[in-house]
């Protein structure tokens, strides 16, 4: 008898092969390992998926931070964002100094909800924050429309969906500021990395310089320009977010598979939904009419309240299914703020109900088979 353990099954992955490979060796072996022709690249070829120019970074973090620079989020402005997401979309506007206001999600997509974000806006409101959960796309039209009557930025949080589509429109086009993550789980990945997006071009141009110590080098903006070729000035504070060309290699070779991905995902998507539509204890992701999400997350909702039975089952298992998020308001670092659990009962329902299942490209089709009888076995024989 074995007793080896079972083959360990991840949420998700990244898929690299031999094209990314050569690709990073042929800038390993160039004269530019950073500030290079590779991130000029990358950033074209991603501008031509988000349908709007980019500014790459260092990760999905730092473009929240700098999308949230660019828009000039700081002291006393608010930004009103949804709690189920990655603590970070609320973190990067807390550090520069922004009030976060929590409004609830809708019930079925776990995006953030048009009336509960109407309810909270007010007069201090710069910028409101929706995030496309696991890939489906929020309801960007009206929340860029509720953001302007309120002179404030829509900002769209896209880590999970870059390769999206609403209405025939592609995530990165539809916000004033769009950001993506190509964290190794995403939908593609530079290892470590990130972007922001707009169609605006004081808001990119912004970004750019955030990303770079806020560095001046064009002369005719400078105040001192005739301190000698090597003058450069910083007129407003930022960082070193620099993606180097190593990464943004990887990047180019990753965006040009961006349609298999896509496709390998929906396949697993539409399979899931299938095998589990009749189980009763259960409820499987929706998709709103004219949303072509990127799924980056397969998050299937147990009902009946075992959601950590089916966690602990699927591990044994070497299913390493995850649960995303705690809402970002149950945080300590929030909680200690005065955020309070029962704000935003839709959002916190979800989290109770919410289960990530393995979904990545490099997913067999017996890997697919396998996680699917084990949800069926334990629905069935617990």
């Amino acid at each position: 008898m074995s007793n080896a353990s079972p083959e360990q099954l991840p949420y998700g992955r990244q898929s690299i092969d031999e094209d990314d490979i050569q690709a990073v060796v042929e800038v390993l072996r160039s004269d530019w390992l950073t500030t290079g022709p590779a991130v000029e690249r990358f950033e074209a070829e991603l501008g031509g998926w988000a349908g709007a120019p980019t500014v790459v970074v260092t990760s999905g973090t730092a473009a929240l931070h700098t999308a949230y620079a660019a828009a000039g989020i700081g002291k006393g402005s608010q930004v009103v964002t949804s709690p189920m997401t990655f603590v970070a979309t609320a973190a990067t506007a807390s550090l520069l100094g922004a009030d976060i206001v929590f409004a609830d999600v809708e019930a079925d997509t776990a995006n953030l909800d048009v009336g509960a974000v109407e309810a909270v806006v007010s007069k201090r409101t710069a910028a409101i924050t929706g995030i496309d959960y696991a890939g489906h796309p929020v309801e960007a039209d009206a929340l860029r429309e509720l953001a302007h009557a309120h002179d404030a930025l829509f900002v769209e949080d896209a880590a999970h969906s870059v390769g999206s589509t609403w209405r025939g429109r592609p995530v990165g086009s539809l916000a004033d500021l769009t950001t993506f993550s190509f964290y190794p789980t995403k939908n593609f990945t530079t290892a470590e990395g990130g972007a922001v997006a707009s169609p605006n071009p004081l808001l990119i141009e912004r970004a750019r310089q955030f990303r770079n110590h806020g560095l001046v080098r064009d002369q005719s903006l400078q105040r001192t320009p005739d301190e000698g070729g090597w003058h450069q000035e910083v007129h407003e504070l930022g960082l070193n977010y620099r993606l180097p060309d190593v990464l943004c290699a990887l990047g180019v070779a990753q965006l040009r598979k961006l349609d298999r991905f896509k496709q390998r995902r929906k396949q697993i998507v539409a399979a899931y939904n299938s095998a589990f539509a009749s189980i009763p204890e259960v409820a499987t992701p929706p998709c709103r009419e004219g949303a072509d999400p990127m799924w980056h997350l397969y998050p299937l909702r147990v009902l009946d309240g075992r959601r950590r039975q089916l966690y602990d089952a699927s591990r044994a298992e070497g299913i390493l299914v995850q649960v995303h998020y705690v809402p970002v308001h149950w945080h300590p670092a929030y909680a200690d703020l005065g955020y309070r659990r029962g704000m935003c009962p839709h959002a916190e329902e979800f989290y109770t109900q919410q289960l990530s299942l393995p979904l990545f490209p490099g997913m067999s089709d017996d890997d697919v088979d396998r996680v699917i009888a084990a949800v069926r076995d334990f629905f069935q024989t617990s």
